[in-house]
């Protein structure tokens, strides 16, 4: 029988000082939260409209005019609040959380006398409410405000919202279930919101809502085209009978390889692994192992990225289809990686799941941020050809430059609701052990009543000191990266050799105030190679240092990327940037440059130069203007 064995840490239980993710936080805090709180109200000057606050405005009577915006647009303003609660949980501040709790009060005057909320269809489509689930996201809205509620509870123990969404979710849970009315999200997310109202209240009704909303899911008749067929209007036309799209092909249990809207099916991913530790249900975690394995062996990114095609935003129908310059990889479903990865590993402790937490971290969450924080990436390439990517009809998904703002804008305020909480996602504990997931500096302290304190300077230092704040007896598990082949530990002083347990090395004290546990790991920097399958890296090499996978700039190699060779002889070196991309460890490597005729096509073969190629962090990449880009360059033997 599966058992949870971890739970995550709260966000008030970890205060970061860590050189890499304090600075990335304080920009979150003092940049990227109030610019998103302009956005939201409309406030920048030649930014993508939003009104998001104007539709609460409107929908509470307060305001006259239409709604505007994506149907969900609501989520964004809840993705923001919960952003907030963390961000107030890091560091008060008075300005912020004024606004936040007038937006609240906003949110709360706009909601129905029934609990329901939703601006679109209180001011657009009052007739029509609960009528299209497929396209709608009305429970997705409320599944993403109803976590920002959650996270208000936890985090400032404020109870404003958390009100307010306690009804919303009581109107939900009347509604929908066994006996009650049919029917499931089309985008999932209030799943893993009911979920953690679950947590939080101990009502059973909101397990069991989750419960009925995922097992319901692939089951016949197809609820989508009975819901289709029994009105007479639609919003985005969807075919209720692209089963695969919405991951209702089949009960949740029976699935086995990733399909779909990429970020859907990590939300869903996610909340599987979250109902099957609470309820022990074996046959749930096995569908979850299932997927993940097809997810992880064949189907993602090298820089944690899902989702292979602009076609419904969607894992390609095939194993090992991984288009690097047609590729989609939305922030949002890293982002949704890293839920699922922080699930699975309360299961169980491997290594395995932590490393693509950290992949997802440090390459494919960041990568949708520009460093200014101030423009975002929807989608993130591994490949940009200037002229081509962002112009052409099947590349005009595919920027070259990340945009102050777009219509659909989930992506900013999720990665602004991870980095704030970044700490319940680092640690994990129990009655008997703490396991650390990934190295941040500063302080976390346990309801075991352990309390630890670190020193770090990962990712681009693997040098990680950890002291022990207080008497305890307790298991504390380290986590040893996949990709580190050597490392070093001592406590006290003294070097120990414990074999890692699936990933991780576990050491079990009687711990005292003062001691010390030092654990070095060797970060060389590193050449990767994709299977053989995968034909768009077919001759390719990808590097890496650490977690962080790297790319290739025009700003550093010159125009024609796709004319480099990388020497599989040369060493790879390390140097430190300056500039925009002061202080982080950049790659040099010793490679060609080919050069041809001016023919179009000859019988001579391209001539090769020697060239200087030097690689950046890809989370960093675009910061500099426009320019050409590549992860995986071609490799000369």
């Amino acid at each position: 029988m599966v058992k949870k064995q971890l739970s995550s840490v709260g966000v008030r239980q970890v205060r970061l000082d860590d050189p890499f993710w304090s600075p990335v936080q304080k920009l979150m805090m003092d940049v990227v939260i109030p610019y998103q709180k302009q956005i939201l109200g409309d406030e920048i000057p030649g930014a993508e409209k939003s009104h998001a606050i104007e539709n609460f405005r409107i929908a509470a009577g307060e305001q006259q005019g239409e709604f505007y915006g994506m149907v969900f647009q609501d989520s964004d303003v809840a993705k923001w609040l919960e952003a907030v609660a963390y961000a107030l949980a890091i560091r008060p501040d008075e300005k912020l959380e004024r606004e936040a709790d007038e937006l609240i009060a906003l949110v709360g005057r706009a909601q129905e006398a029934d609990g329901y909320l939703n601006t679109y269809f209180t001011v657009k489509e009052p007739d029509h409410k609960w009528q299209d689930l497929q396209e709608c996201h009305e429970l997705y809205c409320d599944g993403h405000m109803l976590e920002a509620a959650v996270a208000f509870y936890e985090a400032t123990g404020k109870t404003e919202l958390f009100d307010i969404m306690k009804k919303n979710a009581d109107l939900i849970c009347s509604r929908f279930g066994k006996g009650k009315l049919r029917g499931f999200p089309g985008h999932q997310e209030v799943e893993i919101a009911l979920l953690r109202l679950y947590q939080a209240t101990g009502e059973k009704k909101y397990l069991e809502t989750a419960q009925y909303f995922l097992e319901e899911r692939g089951t016949e008749p197809n609820y989508f085209k009975e819901e289709c067929e029994s009105r007479d209007w639609t919003y985005f036309g969807m075919n209720p009978d692209d089963r695969l799209y919405a991951q209702n092909h089949a009960p949740v249990k029976e699935q086995s390889e990733a399909v779909g809207h990429a970020v859907r099916a990590a939300y869903m991913y996610t909340a599987m692994a979250h109902l099957a530790a609470e309820t022990e249900d074996e046959a749930l975690y096995d569908a979850c192992r299932r997927l993940w394995r097809n997810i992880v062996d064949r189907r993602m990114y090298v820089t944690g990225g899902i989702g292979a095609t602009v076609h419904g935003e969607s894992f390609a129908p095939v194993d090992y289809e991984l288009p690097n310059d047609l590729v989609y990889a939305e922030t949002c479903a890293s982002v949704a990686m890293a839920f699922f990865a922080r699930r699975m590993l309360e299961i169980e402790p491997k290594g395995e799941y932590a490393d693509i937490l950290e992949k997802e971290l440090f390459n494919g969450i960041l990568s949708g941020m520009q460093l200014d924080g101030k423009r975002f990436f929807y989608v993130n390439p591994l490949e940009v050809v200037p002229g081509v990517s962002g112009k052409l009809p099947e590349y005009k998904h595919v920027l070259p430059e990340r945009p102050g703002w777009y219509a659909c804008a989930c992506c900013p305020p999720n990665v602004a609701r991870l980095v704030t909480s970044l700490g319940t996602y680092a640690w994990s504990e129990n009655a008997e052990s703490v396991y650390a997931h990934t190295y941040l500096g500063g302080k976390a302290e346990f309801k075991n009543g352990a309390v630890i304190s670190c020193v770090s300077g990962y990712p681009w230092n693997g040098d990680v000191r950890f002291t022990m704040e207080a008497d305890k007896s307790f298991t504390f598990g380290l986590h040893i990266p996949g990709w580190c082949r050597s490392w070093t530990l001592r406590v006290n002083g003294e070097t120990v050799a414990p074999e890692p347990h699936d990933g991780y090395i576990l050491l079990a004290r009687d711990w005292k105030q003062g001691d010390t546990v030092s654990l070095s790991l060797e970060l060389l920097p590193r050449r990767l190679y994709a299977n053989a399958n995968v034909r768009a890296d077919a001759g390719c090499v990808a590097l890496a240092r650490g977690p962080v996978v790297y790319c290739f700039e025009e700003a550093d190699n010159g125009p024609q990327l796709a004319s480099l060779r990388v020497s599989r002889a040369s060493a790879i070196g390390v140097e430190t940037a300056g500039g925009v991309l002061d202080g982080m460890p950049v790659l040099t490597v010793q490679g060609e440059r080919m050069t041809s005729s001016e023919a179009l096509y000859s019988d001579e073969p391209p001539k090769a130069e020697p060239a200087a190629l030097k690689a950046v962090p890809y989370f960093a990449w675009g910061n500099r203007g426009a320019g050409g880009m590549r992860v995986w360059m071609h490799e000369s033997l």
